[in-house]
């Protein structure tokens, strides 16, 4: 297991917030394997669990967190306590508290938090944000302190209708942004989906927005859930490990948006603050 120790500037981190239009499209899920994936590729790896009104990234890889991160802003434990070490040395810091109870605390609190989230950022190269699903104050407000995104949606109507209206609330944020299509029946159809949507921004935003992957419908998923394994690490070679590994790679490719990659948690904090 690896020690936490003084490390990197922050700066130098890459932070992604994971969102998805609504729920039910998957978006936990990759964010945990790609996390995984990322790690298990030599990326040091910190996974944040944003989902604070239904946080359940501990449960869908089998860990049992000890503290939260409430412990840490009253100054009970650090944040080393709270950190969880995944396979691969893969961080993840669960998420505990609701985003009003974040945004309520007291400013000395606040800081004393936000002050050891940075600290621990400091030793990673990519940062994920596991944000909630739809359009909600927190999930803007992640993905804003983040300055780039992940939009996962499905090739059902209602998903793409969904992703549409959070793309368009993170264009105005000045958020990059890159498209994920999840559960697709085929290629083909993923491809349409992510066509529709695409055209969509082109026509009425004025935005490209680059499809990182297409995810297929596969019931080993569903099973490693059941068993709260990540699929990545149980099924190897199933379609979906292959499909999230291919996109993991265009997402190496990625550049970081100029200047994003610094001072994440203060500007977060700025945002809560308001």
């Amino acid at each position: 297991m690896r020690k936490l120790v003084a490390g990197r500037a922050e700066g130098r981190s890459r932070v992604v917030a994971i969102a998805s239009g609504k729920g039910g499209v998957g978006k936990t899920n990759i964010a945990v394997n790609l996390g995984l994936i990322l790690a298990r590729q030599g990326r040091r790896t910190l996974l944040f669990d944003a989902d604070l009104g239904l946080a359940n990234v501990d449960i869908l890889m089998g860990l049992v967190p000890r503290y939260s991160l409430k412990e840490v802003a009253g100054g009970q434990c650090t944040i080393e306590e709270v950190v969880v070490h995944g396979p691969h040395d893969l961080l993840l810091v669960p998420g505990a508290s609701g985003f009003q109870e974040l945004a309520e605390l007291a400013p000395g609190d606040r800081e004393r938090l936000l002050q050891g989230l940075a600290t621990l950022a400091g030793q990673v190269d990519i940062i994920l944000v596991d944000s909630g699903a739809g359009i909600s104050r927190a999930v803007f407000t992640f993905a804003a302190a983040a300055g780039e995104a992940l939009v996962v949606a499905t090739p059902e109507p209602t998903s793409i209708t969904d992703a549409y209206g959070l793309i368009k609330g993170l264009q105005r944020l000045g958020v990059k942004m890159h498209l994920l299509i999840n559960r697709a029946a085929s290629n083909l159809e993923g491809q349409e989906a992510a066509g529709r949507l695409q055209g969509a921004c082109r026509r009425f935003l004025h935005l490209e927005l680059p499809l990182l992957g297409i995810i297929p419908e596969d019931p080993r998923v569903g099973q490693a859930v059941r068993r709260q394994q990540p699929f990545s690490e149980l099924y190897p070679r199933c379609p979906a490990t292959l499909a999230l590994e291919e996109a993991a790679a265009r997402f190496q490719g990625g550049e970081l948006p100029a200047g994003r990659g610094q001072g994440f948690w203060q500007r977060l904090g700025r945002l809560l603050g308001r």
